[in-house]
């Protein structure tokens, strides 16, 4: 398997370029649709906001774990690629097996 050095794309590229544009939509129109106000979709296209995967998916007619899925590998790739979150992940310690 080879490994990659592109960033996957975000929830807010992803959100903006392939879902707004195509379907022709602003960000306030989608916060009507999604019942949110409108600052928090600016949020989510900007990626300062986690997904809500369940409302997304009722919206685009998809399924939740495409929005988490994104969410997902975006997050992986940050902590991967990150010196002080690669600390964070190895300052934990394993449990031991339950007995």
């Amino acid at each position: 398997m080879s490994v990659t050095t592109r960033k996957p794309a975000t929830v807010g590229g992803i959100l903006t370029e392939e879902f707004l544009q195509l379907f022709g939509l602003t960000q306030a129109a989608l916060a009507e649709a999604m019942g949110v106000p409108r600052k928090r979709v600016n949020e989510l296209c900007d990626d300062r906001r986690t997904v809500t995967a369940l409302i997304l998916a009722r919206v685009f007619g998809n399924s939740p774990d495409f929005w988490l899925n994104v969410q997902r590998r975006t997050e992986l790739r940050t902590v991967m690629h990150s010196p002080s979150e690669r600390v964070r992940v190895e300052r934990a310690k394993p449990l031991a097996p339950a007995a």
